[in-house]
């Protein structure tokens, strides 16, 4: 869920814009059914807080269909269960505010965990959004493996479909890219010239090692396997209850090797939610043993 996406909103600005912003009809009971319907779909939950931002990322669904009104634009979801515009409706709505070596701290503890692994490593990144967060790990198996990288492999996953194309073309502005090491900038990018000059590509070695697949961590079935030997979840259960975090924690303990590491955002705790893991340094977790 894939967090790259999220808007500040001023409040003078939306009235300043009002004529502009509110040529869509949003009623209470469209926003309730907004929250119950991404809830039922991807387990997010949003805040009454958050109403400006759905009317926001959802008015282009509406204009893009012709329609005024939320009302006329959540019976026509409802009545086509399989239709392709709920994709859409789950992307507008799914956050995506990501860095590359964001949560820098983790990086080195998992490149003293694979260093010595005699088997392929494989890293399963659960919320990969625009892909800064998988090509970090596929840069840190290439520092810390040298040429057994060519084993490894980052499965990496995410329920917007539109952040994964993105993270597939594994093109990012230079500004996003001069914030990491130099010495990874030179090693692992390449700066685009011409038409594409003041942008930077991951560089074929980097993403050979990246798999990219939508995934939605409610789903029934998972189409991945493990073991792994790290899984990366961070930053993405903040949107879920407690109950759904719970059940996503105990289908990740079968997937993961017995040694495997659970890493998790700076502001989660999973201790208090589930007896699947335990916490072994800061925000990182092993299996619990039985």
């Amino acid at each position: 869920m894939t967090e790259q996406r999220e808007r500040v909103v001023d409040a003078g600005q939306w009235t300043s814009n009002s004529q502009i912003e509110r040529d869509l009809v949003l009623t209470d009971a469209d926003f309730t059914r907004i929250r119950e319907l991404i809830y039922q779909r991807a387990g997010i939950v949003l805040a009454e807080h958050k109403r400006e931002m759905v009317y926001s990322r959802l008015a282009k669904r509406l204009r893009h269909h012709g329609m005024t009104r939320f009302t006329d634009y959540l019976v026509r979801l409802e009545r086509q269960p399989e239709a392709k515009e709920w994709e859409a409706f789950t992307n507008a709505l799914t956050t995506n505010l990501t860095a590359f070596f964001r949560e820098a701290h983790h990086f080195p503890l998992l490149a003293e965990h694979i260093k010595n692994k005699q088997d392929p490593v494989t890293i399963w990144c659960s919320a990969a959004s625009t892909g800064e967060e998988p090509y970090s790990l596929a840069m840190t198996l290439l520092e810390t493996l040298g040429a057994k990288a060519s084993q490894a492999k980052v499965i990496a996953t995410d329920i917007d479909t539109d952040a994964l194309a993105r993270a597939r073309a594994g093109v990012y502005p230079l500004e996003q890219v001069r914030k990491i090491d130099e010495t990874r900038v030179k090693r692992f990018f390449q700066k685009g010239t011409g038409n594409h000059a003041g942008f930077a590509r991951v560089r074929p070695e980097v993403s050979a090692l990246v798999e990219f697949l939508p995934l939605n961590l409610l789903a029934p079935q998972w189409p991945i396997k493990g073991p792994f030997d790290a899984v990366f979840c961070r930053n993405i259960m903040i949107y879920f209850d407690k109950d759904t975090q719970s059940k996503i924690l105990k289908r990740f303990a079968p997937l993961m090797k017995p040694d495997g590491l659970l890493f998790a955002g700076h502001s989660e705790n999973f201790s208090y939610i589930s007896d699947a893991f335990k916490l072994r340094g800061q925000t990182v977790y092993t299996v619990a043993k039985k």
